[in-house]
This record gives structure tokens, sequence and C-alpha cells, in this order.
């Protein structure tokens, strides 16, 4: 990995328009703690020196494989993950060794097409991971760059004395130590991150037909904390990790950082919002985002409610008037405000001082946050909620009379089952009342005298254990076997 020193810009600028060297910044971190140690225990004078004669150089390259666990794992995680395509990925299946061969071929089939719902699983630590590693980088670029512009000036000036120049150097060289603490902090920050994404690298290797049923166990377990993080219930999502051991497997972390947002704008607080949208602008920018425009028209909507008009306008004209070129009407219709006040019975204008606003804005902000992770809209539990029951809704199962052991007999499924098709029936299905096994040519009908319809098999074992009388469980009516007759489905 090369980095080049550039002596017209006079910072250091890494070569980052390779994929391959997307994870260069985590290799070359532990060189920069080095470089700066030893730049550190020179004296003021050779110090100068030193980096006087880096400013005249074109260029300088370090080359070094540092730090090979983390270069293993962040060089093998970028490999799985070029090949994932956002939103619709396949996530690399266990090698069929000689257990799988062995295994039936429909449970081989049901745990290939599972390993293809981890996308997410995989996707989040590896954003959150090079996110790390773009800020890492980022504070090594401001300090080296602020440190040798320091130098050179101090090298070009001929009127400062010898101890203005200790000085000088001094503050510069505790400002090195200060970026040597921070990039010692960020560096275990970054190995924790790539331990994450090797553990659930290892957690879908692990995935064979034998401990199929320990793996979905884990997974569900898994999909329960992801609901809990996002209906907010973080401690017991923690406390639920923790018992299961699988505090590598979900993105608690990931959430704890959205909580603070999602408080503050709950608190109609938008500064920690804004300052979100500061710190990943530009991902922000490249998917065409209108959250931090949102938050700016709150703001201003927040100084006209408290009548300051004219601190209003001035906040309009800093940082309302640059997105007049893409959100002209918006701008148009939230200045009328200041003439309407928020007091107006206007619908057009009043909606805009409602509370609901804010519960908007949460709603928005958890949206850019699953896209800028590559996360799933919906709780995962959600999905696959819905992925069973959309098997299983008829219009059968919204009649007062639908069993109890129906799923949808119950309101919150049907509210989760509301916007999904009826499952499509070719053919009409009977199910006993009382055994609730499918009754077929091998477990016909048979009717009672009242009308009401039960397997034989439920039947059968009703007269034996009754001395040969039937008792029917709706109705009450007891009669004898020998009174049934069979019934027959054309």
């Amino acid at each position: 990995m090369k980095y080049f020193l550039v002596k017209k810009e006079k910072k250091l600028r890494p070569l980052y328009k390779s994929p391959r060297n997307r994870n260069a910044v985590v290799l070359c971190l532990p060189l920069l703690v080095s470089l700066q140690s030893t730049f550190c225990s020179l004296p003021p004078s050779a110090f100068v020196r030193t980096l006087s004669s880096l400013c005249n150089f074109s260029t300088l390259t370090l080359k070094s494989p540092i730090n090979p666990s983390i270069s293993s794992a962040s060089s093998t995680f970028s490999m799985e993950m070029d090949s994932l395509p956002n939103g619709s990925a396949t996530s690399p299946g266990p090698s069929p060794g000689p257990t799988a061969a062995a295994a039936p071929s429909s449970k081989l089939s049901h745990l290939s097409e599972s390993l293809k719902l981890e996308h997410q699983f995989l996707r989040v630590p590896f954003e959150h991971y090079k996110k790390t590693i773009r800020a890492n980088h980022r504070v090594v670029e401001r300090e080296m760059s602020s440190v040798i512009n320091g130098v050179s000036e101090a090298a070009d000036s001929d009127d400062m004395s010898s101890d203005d120049a200790v000085n000088h150097l001094s503050s510069l060289v505790s400002r090195l130590q200060g970026l040597k603490r921070k990039l010692e902090e960020g560096s275990r920050t970054e190995h924790l991150q790539a331990q994450r994404c090797r553990a659930r690298l290892d957690h879908l290797e692990s995935a064979d037909v034998e401990s199929l049923s320990d793996w979905n166990n884990t997974r569900l377990n898994r999909i329960l904390v992801d609901y809990m993080l996002r209906m907010s219930y973080y401690d017991t999502a923690a406390k639920l990790a923790e018992s299961r051991n699988i505090q590598d497997l979900v993105d608690i972390d990931v959430f704890q950082e959205a909580k603070k947002v999602i408080e503050a704008l709950q608190n109609k607080e938008v500064g920690p919002a804004l300052a979100w949208c500061a710190e990943n602008k530009s991902r922000l920018k490249k998917s065409k985002s209108k959250f931090e425009f949102q938050l700016r028209l709150q703001e201003f909507i927040e100084l006209v409610r408290a009548e300051n008009n004219l601190r209003a306008i001035t906040y309009a004209q800093k940082y309302l008037a640059p997105w007049g070129t893409t959100h002209m009407k918006e701008l148009q219709r939230v200045f009328v405000t200041v003439a309407y006040k928020s007091t107006t019975e206007c619908a057009t204008y009043k909606v805009l001082f409602e509370p609901k606003q804010w519960d908007y804005l949460v709603d928005q902000f958890k949206q850019e946050f699953c896209k800028l992770y590559g996360m799933t809209l919906e709780p995962l539990l959600n999905i696959y909620l819905q992925a069973g029951l959309s098997a299983l809704k008829t219009p059968y199962c919204y009649d007062d009379d639908c069993t109890k052991e129906d799923p949808l007999s119950q309101e919150g499924f049907r509210k989760l089952a509301q916007p999904l098709p009826y499952s499509k029936q070719h053919h009409s299905k009977l199910v006993c009342y009382i055994t609730k096994e499918l009754m077929d040519t091998e477990n016909p009908p048979q009717v009672l005298p009242n009308g009401y319809v039960y397997s034989s098999k439920a039947l059968e074992e009703m007269a034996r254990k009754n001395d040969g009388k039937i008792t029917c469980p709706r109705t009450g009516l007891v009669c004898n076997y020998t009174d049934l007759v069979k019934a027959y489905i054309s």
C-alpha cells in the first residue's frame, strides 16, 4: 500500500480508487503510530530537519504489511462482500463434507435457501467497519496536514527565535502525541470490528445439516434481538444477546448510535441528527437523501413558532437558500409560515406546526439509517412472519368462527397479514376439528347425525375410549359409532 506526500498539497493522501485498497487505512495506521513515536523522540531541531526534508521530497512511499491478523480478516471479508450485491445477496454456504453429501437433499436445499437470507447479517458489520476506517483516516489526514503545514511555516520563517521555535515544535509534538492516542484507540476499535466480521463468517460456515436445529435457534435469537433494537428495547435486547452469548452476531452498538439521534428528535432537538448528517454527508448525497433538508425546514418552523422571525430569515438565508435549486416548492411553502404564524387555521400551513412532524422525522431517520447500513426497512421478524402468513391467509381466516389454532384468528397477526395477498388454493382441504389432521382417503371424514364432520381417526379413538359412544365436541350430542355416515370428497 502506497502513501504519497505531495508537496503542493502538503497533506497525506491515500490512493483509494481501487476496490482492493478500501481497507488500506487499517494496515497503515500502526505504521503512522510508529512513525509519530519516532518523531516525538527527536529533539526539536532534528524534528524540524526531518519533516522539512520530507516536504522537499516529491513523493514518499511507505510499504509494510502491518497487523496480518487484521489484514487477513479485512481482505477476506472484503472478498466476501464484493460478491454480494446490495439487496439480493447470496452469502457463502458451507463447503459440502462427507456428512453433507450423505444428508437428504431436501435438508441441504433448505439450508442453502436459508443462507441466502443472511445478507444483512454480513453487510451491517462490514459497513460499520468501513465507516470506522474512514473516520480514522479523516483524523489522520487532518492532523498530519496541520502538523506538516506547521513545520513548513517554522522552516520558512526567518524571524522566529529559538524559544518560539521550541514552543512551536513542542505544541506540534503534543498534537502528534494526541493523534497517537486516537490512533491506538481507533486501532483497537477496528480490530474488534474485524473480529466481529470474522465471527459472523465463521458462524455461517458452521451451518450444516447435523447442527441445523441449534443454528436455527441461534438465528431466531438474532431475529428477536433485531426486533427489540428496532422497537427501542435496547436493554432487553442486550440482556438476551448476553444470555445467549451472541454479542458478536447482533448489532447492538450500531443501534446505540441511532438511539442518540432518535431520543434527541423525540425531544424536539435536531443537533445530533444534523451532526449525523454531517458525518455521513457523502453517502447521503450519493443516495439523494432529503433528511438534512427536512431537519433544516423543521428548525426554521420552530423559529417561526417562537415568533423569532428575524432569526428565522437569517437562518433561511444561511442554511435553506442552498437547497433552492432542487426544493423550491417546499421552500416557498415553508417561507409563507412567517406571515401566517403558528396559530393559523389554514390547513395547508397548520400541518407544518403539528407535533407529528417530529414523528415523521424519526421515521425518516430510521429509513436513512437502515439504508446506510444495508438493513431491511422492516424488522426481520416481520418479514419472516409475513412469509409464513402469506401461505396461511384465506378469506375464512377473517370469519368469526375461525378456529383459535389458526394464527390469523389473532388480531396482531391479522394486522401483520393485512397487506398480503390471499394464498392460492387449487383444491379445498378438510382439516379435522379434533386432531387438526388432514382428512383424505387414508383418514376419511365421517358425518354425525347432527351434520358435523370429523376424521375417522379421531372418532375411532373416541369410540374406543367410550365403549362405542361418540360425543360431538361442538354440540354435546351423544350417538353410537354405528350411526356415523362416511362422507366422500369428489
